[in-house]
This record gives C-alpha cells, sequence and structure tokens, in this order.
C-alpha cells in the first residue's frame, strides 16, 4: 500500500470519529430539564425497566438493558415485534418503558405505547423528533440534537447511534449515583468475569477461623511448627493474651533462626513484630499489591484492634484471577 493510500484512508477515518464527538458535543450542550425527569422517573420504578426498539435502536436498546441490569437497575430488552406477540405481558404497572426511534415513527412501536397508555405504565422516549407520535405519547421525552450522520451519503445511522448510545450511558450512570449503587454490588453482578476479579475483596479470599496458623505468645516453636505446618500456609501467626497480633514466623524466619535448641525456644524470641497486615474491606488486588512490594507470600487480615480476622495467601489471589 502507498503512503498517500494510507494517509487518505486515515484521514477518512478521523473524519468520521471527529463527526461523531461534534455530535457528542451538542448531545452534552443540549442535555435538559426532561433528561432529569427521566432519571425521576425511573428513580421512582419500582418494577423492570423495558427498553425497547426496532433496527439499529434495538441494538442500542439492548445495551442499555443490559448496563441497567448490571448496575443495579432490573431491566431487559423486549423486541417490539415479539411485543405484539405476546410479550407485552412481561411488562408490569411497577415498570417503566424506554422506547427508542430516531425519528419517533417507528410503526412496530405502536403496540407497546398503546399498551404503556392504556395501563398507565410510564413511558420514556429518546427521540429526535419532538413533534413525533412517540414523542407526544411519552411521560418524558429525551430529545436527541439533529446532527450530521458521519455516513458520506448522511443516511446511514452512525452519529445519531453513537449519541443515544452515550445518552443511555449517562442516564445509567446518574441512576447508579442516584440509587447509591456500590462497589460491592457491581461484584456481585460480575463474579464470573475480569470485573469480578478486579473487585474481589480480601474478606472473600481470606482463611478464617480453624483455618488460621495462630499460637499465643509464650508457646514452644515445638508446638508452632506443628500449627505452621498443619494449616500449609507457611506461616504462624504469635498473639498477646488480648488476642491482638504481635508477630508472624515465616519459613524464612525458620532458615534465618536455625539453631539447635529452635525448637525449645518461644515463638516471641523467632518472630518477626508487627508483621504486615490488611483489612478485610481492601481488594484483593491491594492485598496481591503488598505482597509483591514486600516480598512476601502471607498477609494477616485484621480488625481495628489489631485481632486477626483471617488469612491471605499470594496463592489465594492468583487462584482468583487477581493480577
Amino acid at each position: 500500500m502507498s503512503s498517500e493510500y494510507c494517509q487518505n484512508t486515515i484521514k477518512a477515518g478521523r473524519k468520521v470519529i471527529e463527526m461523531e464527538i461534534k455530535g457528542l458535543k451538542v448531545l452534552a450542550d443540549t442535555l435538559d430539564e426532561t433528561f432529569v425527569q427521566a432519571i425521576e422517573i425511573l428513580f421512582k420504578t419500582t418494577g423492570k425497566v423495558i427498553v425497547t426498539g426496532i433496527g439499529k435502536s434495538g441494538h442500542i436498546g439492548r445495551k442499555l438493558a443490559a448496563t441497567f441490569a448490571s448496575t443495579g437497575t432490573p431491566s431487559f430488552f423486549v423486541h417490539p415485534s415479539e411485543a405484539s406477540h405476546g410479550d407485552l405481558g412481561m411488562v408490569a404497572k411497577n415498570d417503566t418503558v424506554i422506547a427508542i426511534s430516531y425519528s419517533g415513527e417507528s410503526r412496530e412501536l405502536s403496540d407497546i405505547v398503546n399498551y404503556c397508555k392504556r395501563f398507565a405504565i410510564p413511558l420514556i422516549g429518546i427521540v429526535s423528533n419532538p413533534e413525533s407520535t412517540l414523542a407526544k405519547n411519552s411521560n418524558v421525552a429525551v430529545i436527541l440534537p439533529k446532527s450530521e450522520e458521519a455516513c458520506s451519503f448522511g443516511l446511514a445511522p452512525t452519529t445519531s447511534t453513537t449519541q443515544t448510545l452515550v445518552l443511555g450511558d449517562a442516564i445509567a450512570m446518574v441512576l447508579l449515583d442516584k440509587k447509591g449503587f456500590s462497589r460491592d454490588e457491581f461484584r456481585d453482578r460480575h463474579p464470573g468475569g475480569k470485573l469480578g476479579q478486579i473487585l474481589i475483596k480480601v474478606k472473600d479470599l481470606m482463611h478464617k477461623d480453624i483455618a488460621m496458623p495462630i499460637v499465643t505468645k509464650g508457646t514452644l516453636m515445638s508446638e508452632a511448627l506443628i500449627v505452621m505446618t498443619s494449616k500449609g500456609l507457611g506461616c504462624v501467626g504469635i498473639v498477646d493474651n488480648k488476642g491482638s497480633l504481635i508477630g508472624i514466623i515465616t519459613d524464612g524466619d525458620l532458615r534465618r533462626k536455625m539453631s539447635n535448641d529452635l525448637i525449645s525456644r518461644k515463638v516471641e524470641e523467632i518472630m518477626t513484630e508487627n508483621p504486615k497486615t490488611i483489612i478485610q474491606e481492601a481488594l484483593g488486588a491491594e492485598a496481591l499489591a503488598m505482597m509483591n512490594n514486600y516480598s512476601i507470600t502471607s498477609l494477616f487480615i485484621v480488625d481495628q484492634d489489631n485481632k486477626p480476622l483471617g488469612i491471605v495467601h499470594i496463592h489465594d489471589c492468583m487462584r482468583a484471577g487477581v493480577v
């Protein structure tokens, strides 16, 4: 390929991107109180949010429904044609419907629009024409500003679908914040994917109760070695008479303190004082970073009184896919 051909192709690609960016800027500038009204309706919805649309609007609608569902708003997509053949039964009185149509005149939406009117189900329209049938029959119509499509014919839905996609994201993210949706709830909805691995907490990985290798101050090393070996984590924690963690003995400590009288010595003579610890609400990624930074393989999880709640090993993080 010639250099001129490459440059012309890149230029054409940039033009499309720049046109769509321009469309998004117009969208941001024209966002008005109808956006607020839509958020209020969705926030007060006690049932599900049903998203519908035909063609490219339907594809965007599926993505919006999936975003809602993963961020604390029960939602699913209903194809308007399927709605006309029985799927309207999925829409209940406590639900809210979001109908997407650039023209606002999609005939396929007529049945679901009439159904909403008949049963007083809130209808939010996302549409470009404020005088369209959909806009006039919606409780709230969020208007997409007119922008030039990035297609060389000005026909293929490009800028308009990008505007709709981003508007949907804006609705979902503002609603997420308004509901106080937490990182924990987000993780619970993504347990099997990369997001679940990123957001997994130390408390979900730790060994606790009898699985913790713990002995009290004054214990002989002969007994501590038995505990350390039986728990299989390569260390043992030492607590004082109040149950607070005061030290740790690792495989490395044993090698450094090896002597003929090792097993007859007390644990406090061998232990490393003030071991590194972490709280149970910390992310697994934080625990892994600490272990890597300090070249250690285990971390005790402690409460505000420095009492051990559990222990996490570097292998626990790796098995959970924390990287």
